[in-house]
Order: C-alpha cells, then sequence, then structure tokens
C-alpha cells in the first residue's frame, strides 16, 4: 500500500540524479531519503533505484512508478484546481523547479512569499544542481537558465543575463590579463558542467563579427557554480560566470571583468510551463509573481 505522500517523495526523487541532491531538495538528511527509499521498495517489492558512485539511476520499475505517479499527482491537482476554482480561489498543489544556486538565492523566497498571499495554496521547489530529470508531469512552474533544448516548452522571459568573463586581482597579478581569446590557452581556467554543454569550447563575439571558439584545457572544474565562483575567488584561475552570480564580485573588484569587447553568449533567465492553454489559477499567478519580482533585474543595481 502506498500514499500520495510516498508518490510525491518518489517524484522529488526521480527529479534528482543523486540520494544527496534528493536530501537537500526535501530538507532531510540523505539516510533518512535512504531509509524511505528502502522502505517504499520492501513494500511494492521491487528495486525503484540503482545506486552507484556516480549517482543514482531509475530502474524500469522506478521509471514506471514515476510516470505514474506524476499522472496521478497531476489528476489529484487538477481536482483541487476544479474543486477550487468553483470557489473562485486560487489553491492546490503548486510545484516548482529551479537551478541549486539561482534557486536558493532568487526562488525560494519567492516561492514564500507566493503562498503567504495565497493561503490556499500549498508548495514545493524541487532544486538541482545538474539537468533536471523529471517525470513529465512532475512540475508546474521550471525557472530555467540559458539555452532551451526542449521547444515543446513555453517560455516567459524573466531577466537578461549576460555571462562574464573574469578572474581574481591575485590572479592577474600573478598571470597577467588575456589580452584576446586565443590567450586563454595559456592560462588556468576553471570550467563549470552544466547542461551537457561542452563546457572546454568558450565562444565569444566582438560586435557583429563572426563566433570565435577557443578550446580551453580546465585546471579545475565543478557541476556547481558556487565551487567555480570560490576557486575564481581564491586566485585560482579565470572563470566564465553568470551576471547574477557574479555581479556583487565585480562590483566590490574581488573579481574583475575580461576581455572588454568581447561577449560571451547570454544565458537569460525565463520561466517555462509546458502549455499556454489551461494554466491553473496558481500557476498564473506565481508567474505573474515571477515576472513582477525579476522585473527590475536584481543583480544589475551591483554592477
Amino acid at each position: 500500500m502506498i500514499t500520495t505522500d510516498d508518490l510525491r517523495f518518489f517524484l522529488s526523487l526521480a527529479a534528482t540524479s543523486s540520494l544527496a541532491q534528493a536530501a537537500r531538495a526535501l530538507d532531510v538528511t540523505p539516510p533518512a531519503v535512504t531509509q524511505r527509499l528502502h522502505a517504499l521498495e520492501k513494500r511494492l517489492g521491487v528495486r525503484l533505484v540503482n545506486r552507484s558512485g556516480r549517482g543514482t539511476a531509475l530502474t524500469d520499475e522506478g521509471r514506471l512508478l514515476a510516470l505514474r505517479a506524476g499522472q496521478i499527482c497531476g489528476e489529484l491537482n487538477e481536482l483541487a484546481d476544479e474543486l477550487a476554482g468553483r470557489r473562485g480561489v486560487v489553491a492546490g498543489h503548486l510545484r516548482v523547479v529551479a537551478p541549486l544556486g539561482f534557486g536558493q538565492r532568487y526562488v525560494a523566497g519567492l516561492v514564500a512569499e507566493f503562498r503567504k498571499n495565497s493561503e490556499d495554496v500549498t508548495a514545493s521547489l524541487t532544486l538541482s544542481d545538474g539537468p533536471p530529470r523529471l517525470a513529465t508531469d512532475n512540475w508546474d512552474v521550471m525557472v530555467h537558465i540559458g539555452e532551451l533544448r526542449d521547444s515543446t516548452l513555453v517560455a516567459y522571459p524573466l531577466a537578461p543575463n549576460r555571462r562574464i568573463l573574469c578572474a581574481s586581482p591575485a590572479y592577474l597579478g600573478r598571470r597577467g590579463a588575456p589580452a584576446k581569446p586565443e590567450d586563454l590557452r595559456d592560462h588556468d581556467c576553471i570550467a563549470l558542467r552544466e547542461n551537457d554543454e561542452d563546457v572546454t569550447l568558450w565562444r565569444f563575439r566582438r560586435g557583429r563579427g563572426a563566433a570565435v571558439g577557443v578550446r580551453i584545457a580546465p585546471v579545475l572544474s565543478s557541476n556547481t557554480g558556487a565551487a567555480a565562483v570560490e576557486w575564481a575567488l581564491a586566485g585560482h584561475g579565470i572563470v566564465a560566470r553568470s551576471e547574477w552570480d557574479v555581479a556583487e564580485h565585480v562590483q566590490s573588484r574581488a573579481l574583475v571583468p575580461l576581455l572588454a569587447g568581447w561577449n560571451l553568449p547570454e544565458a537569460n533567465v525565463v520561466a517555462l510551463v509546458k502549455s499556454r492553454q489551461d494554466l491553473s489559477a496558481r500557476t498564473a499567478g506565481f508567474l505573474a509573481h515571477l515576472r513582477a519580482a525579476f522585473a527590475m533585474t536584481p543583480w544589475r543595481d551591483k554592477l
């Protein structure tokens, strides 16, 4: 026998690539996630997740459970919406997905604020430090940064977000600053592994000119932006990082922008939904809340 709480727990687990990520998303300890998963597998009599040193992967049974759980929870949410609509109130469960660092800094507070202003709404926020691995029905709004790969989703622009190439004064004092993109081949570079991008190919453009691609050999790489920025602040190398993440460090001169006149591809912030039609009242309301909050681009006042 499984409950809707079990289904929502497993959907949160299916949205991440490790038990540690799931624990952070659920705000519990990793042993608590492991214990609950073991109990669920024991009750169902099947293995749902394969664990390895590289993370977790759903078994065939796990994928089936995630798919059906998404459908069941989606139908329950739709039923709650219909009943709430008859009462003329915004209600039901709002499911939001966002990147880990950006979500912690800019989205978590907005989710809590929206729920506070809509007392009949409950909300969950799933944060991931890698590309989201989600059952198709397991979210209402996804905050996304950078290139959009799934053309079936509908994007609502939230805020502009440049990528900035930068390094600490300590590193520049020791190694000097690159004068052109090709000089990066002779510098210590820090790479961020995210969104299945080719992280060792950095592309630059000056004005309307042709793009210039530079293949770097990173001395350090990470799957989290926080680690990459900390390494750059400590003087370990040059990093290409989102404006939202380094604006305050650029303003304080802890990081110095490099290659003036050369631009990296932008990584603008958008909110994604599955369709423009039939948005629930809570989803439409949260979209409006997001767009109002980001209208002034909160990180731009730091530059």
